[in-house]
């Protein structure tokens, strides 16, 4: 018996670090230039903050940090071989609680 078809996902709009600089500028009375500066310093300083190892609270909006991932045995699909992974840093964020 065959399975039922799946629904399609639902498409899920995005939006942009320009768009929100717009949006920022027409309600706070900036010219887009402005806001788009502001953009722009905002997530340059999360980065280095982040680079360095610093936890970021973002009040309303949830937790953003840098995990270490230990390394790890894994395996190659292909010629299903064991392959080692590197240690890694990636970046976390944990979404806020209501």
């Amino acid at each position: 018996m065959p399975k039922p078809a799946a629904a399609p996902k639902a498409k899920v709009e995005t939006i942009s670090n320009r768009q929100i600089a717009v949006q920022m500028a027409t309600k706070h009375g900036l010219t887009k230039k402005q806001a788009n500066a502001i953009m722009e310093d905002l997530v340059t300083m999360i980065t280095k903050q982040l680079k360095k190892g610093t936890r970021i609270r973002l009040n309303g909006l949830g937790i953003l940090q840098v995990r270490k991932r230990a390394a790890r045995m894994g395996r190659n699909p292909r010629p299903a071989k064991p392959s080692r992974s590197r240690r890694a840093r990636k970046s976390h964020s944990a979404p806020r609680r209501n």
